[in-house]
């Protein structure tokens, strides 16, 4: 269910309203309220149909495929406007021919280059994830265990593969198990315990936090070495097993400490997507530029 979310960020005292999908983990943005800020057109609403019909000539399908959705106006009124989730809004900011919106190609082509690279040099992509954390601000001995959660699930995905577990939403199904049998709760719980949305959950977790969910995949990943399960039913059983073993490993701390380990806290708060993005990638090119 796609909801509008109540808080309307600014960017240069322009509103750009957002809608958030529960289910998919999705952010939406008014197309309107964005071309509104990259443009210097007086009737933003004219612009998008205009850039809207010629996408549509052209054969992009971002445009078809993009949603209509009821928004508060500036007269307080609820209208139907179009909205883009993030991949389809950067699509469709690669073809506002606009000053404002060069630094976002730039910075799209910049992304670009460096995927290309990290799949020639795999080792790019760990050099890139500590620089970020780093920037991020997260303590050496955070990113460290942070390093190797990653390379537990990457083990653990590696395991289900050979053993007859599709990618994707059968992966999210298993991690869901696991996750409930050492925590407590489901994935999506978990996230809004934290307040997050499309943030990812073990970015904000504390350390103890990560050694449990870590042991929780480890233990699962050996056990479905072991146990030779096939299919998702079977591998269901040993996520479930997995993670409850990480989840004994938590009582137990909780009950000698005297505190739960999981907590509400969280490592970072978006403010918004889209802001934020706009903020960033402007300010990188004008730091380039000086």
């Amino acid at each position: 269910m796609i909801r509008e979310n109540n808080k309307i960020e600014l960017y240069e005292d322009q509103p750009i309203r957002t809608a958030w999908d529960e289910e998919n983990e999705e952010w939406y943005f008014s197309i309107i309220d964005v071309v509104a800020v990259l443009t210097d057109s007086k009737d933003a609403n004219a612009y998008w149909r205009k850039l809207k019909q010629r996408l549509i000539e052209d054969g992009n399908e971002t445009v078809t495929n993009c949603h209509g959705l009821k928004m508060k106006a500036s007269d307080g009124k609820r209208r139907m406007t179009d909205v883009a989730n993030t991949e389809q809004l950067l699509r469709i900011i690669q073809s506002i021919p606009s000053k404002k919106a060069e630094p976002f190609k730039l910075w799209l082509a910049q992304v670009g280059r460096e995927r290309i690279e990290e799949i020639i040099d795999p080792e790019l992509t760990i050099d890139r994830a500590l620089e970020t954390y780093s920037k991020k601000g997260y303590p050496a001995d955070w990113i460290n265990q942070r390093l190797q959660t990653i390379r537990a699930r990457k083990e653990l995905t590696d395991e289900w593969q050979t053993h007859g577990v599709k990618k994707g939403n059968e992966y999210a199904i298993l991690t869901d198990e696991v996750t409930k049998a050492w925590s407590g709760m489901s994935t999506r719980q978990y996230k809004n315990l934290k307040g997050l949305k499309k943030e990812n959950l073990r970015d904000n977790m504390s350390t103890l936090e990560l050694a449990l969910n870590m042991l929780a995949e480890a233990t699962t990943t050996e056990l479905t070495k072991s146990q030779n399960p096939q299919g998702l039913e079977e591998n269901r059983k040993v996520a479930r097993t997995g993670g409850q073993i990480a989840g004994e490993a938590r009582e137990r701390i909780e009950k000698e400490t005297g505190n739960p380990v999981i907590t509400s806290q969280n490592a970072v708060s978006l403010n918004s997507v889209v802001t934020g993005m706009l903020e960033g990638v402007v300010a990188d090119s004008d730091e380039k530029k000086n």
